[in-house]
């Protein structure tokens, strides 16, 4: 909180000329300090009145831009822990994360929480971004001791794969070009690596997941028997022939042919979105899962799960929800909660009085019929749920599967 990540993300997009004119000329308008000639371009993200207002980060802000070597989308997500929902949500989805650290301030309790967070969630790949360096004079001893000091917190995690980046998100410094003031710095600015950072061997192409969204039979004298399943190959390789099964039914086939855009392919694989046709007509329903016979996912109805709670009213025990995960929907119950996790030290806290919003608790749910399912740490893409009121249809939870 308060040590430039919206900053950072106007002046990513500023500088990588990701602005329209009119938005320039809007947020320069509403730049407090207009007599200083600088605009304030965290405005760019901090979109809210409140936010506006107080300088803060509330809701997590989406941000979309590209160039020549790659499209990004960007979660501006809020530091305090107030919002830590916000973070989970904002985190969720991403290949990379941004932890940002004030250069005055050192590695702080936020910038721990962050990690943790970041850690729970699976995120592979980390930048950890010393900002205000103007304030300190571009000094390398201060960014040293910062970098000694995360490398512990990365070792408590088990983060390995860490770039650290020293920047001036205010003055531009190391952003999208390479700056003079840091001389001592011999790697890339901070766009240079997002744009070379290797995420595609991150996806899962070994354990093959096809959650069926849709199933096409349209019965008309044309297609008179067409009996399609489409959806997205959340992970592995599907080829025409393989030995599959259905589940939770549990009915074994072969693939006959698979379709991409109309057009018949050999094979297809995560991340495409495909049509599958089988050898067998099975009673296949939107939610069902199509895996490979030899890397098969747990079925369970009692499942272990870290839940991170966004409800104003309280979790608790004995509590009934829907629970989604991917397309398939199942009711759900809480059957025990055992821990709450401080998102500060990672300590487990056995005596707590209740689950209110933003904490995230060790609990088991058990669901009305079996889930298909995989550990978030594995396979996050069939590891991961939500729970949704039963009456409100208000999303309540998330659920990390273990």
């Amino acid at each position: 909180m308060d040590d430039g990540k919206s900053t950072l993300i106007g002046r990513l997009l500023y500088d990588s000329k990701n602005v329209l004119q009119d938005q320039l000329d809007a947020i320069q308008r509403q730049t407090k300090n207009r007599e200083e000639g600088e605009i304030d371009l965290a405005l760019l993200t901090d979109g809210l009145r409140a936010e506006r207002e107080q300088g803060i980060t509330i809701d997590v802000a989406y941000k979309y831009f590209s160039t020549p070597k790659r499209k990004f989308i960007i979660a501006d997500a809020p530091g305090h822990i107030q919002y830590t929902r916000n973070m989970v949500t904002g985190a969720s989805n991403a290949n990379l994360a941004i932890i940002l650290i004030d250069a005055r301030n050192g590695v702080s309790e936020q910038t721990r929480r962050h990690s943790i967070i970041a850690s729970l969630l699976g995120i592979k790949h980390i930048v950890v971004a010393v900002n205000k360096m103007d304030l300190v004079n571009y000094s390398q001893d201060i960014y040293n001791n910062i970098i000694i000091d995360y490398t512990q917190v990365a070792k408590t995690l088990g983060l390995s794969d860490i770039q650290y980046i020293p920047i001036s998100a205010l003055n531009g410094d190391n952003i999208v070009e390479k700056s003079d003031k840091l001389p001592w710095y011999s790697g890339d600015s901070l766009l240079a690596f997002l744009e070379k950072v290797e995420v595609h061997n991150d996806i899962n192409l070994t354990d093959g997941r096809f959650p069926v969204q849709y199933v096409i039979r349209p019965q008309s004298d044309e297609l008179h028997d067409y009996r399609g399943y489409a959806g997205k190959i959340t992970s592995g390789i599907y080829r025409k022939g393989d030995s599959v099964l259905v589940l939770p039914a549990g009915i074994e086939t072969v693939i006959d042919h698979i379709e991409i855009a109309g057009k018949e392919v050999s094979e297809a694989f995560a991340p495409q979105s495909v049509v599958i046709h089988l050898t067998d007509d099975i009673d296949i329903s939107r939610g069902d899962i199509i895996v490979h016979k030899d890397k098969q996912p747990q079925i369970e109805q009692e499942i272990d799960v870290l839940l991170c709670w966004m409800d104003n009213k309280p979790l608790i025990k004995g509590n009934k929800y829907l629970l989604q995960l991917n397309s398939r929907i199942v009711r759900a119950v809480i059957r025990d909660i055992e821990y709450k996790l401080d998102v500060n030290s990672l300590e487990k806290v056995y005596d707590f009085e209740k689950i209110g919003l933003n904490d995230i608790v060790k609990a088991t749910i058990r669901t009305a019929s079996p889930l298909p399912f995989d550990s978030y740490q594995i396979l996050p893409n069939n590891g991961g749920a939500i729970l949704i009121d039963e009456t409100s249809h208000v999303t309540v939870g998330a659920c990390m599967f273990q």
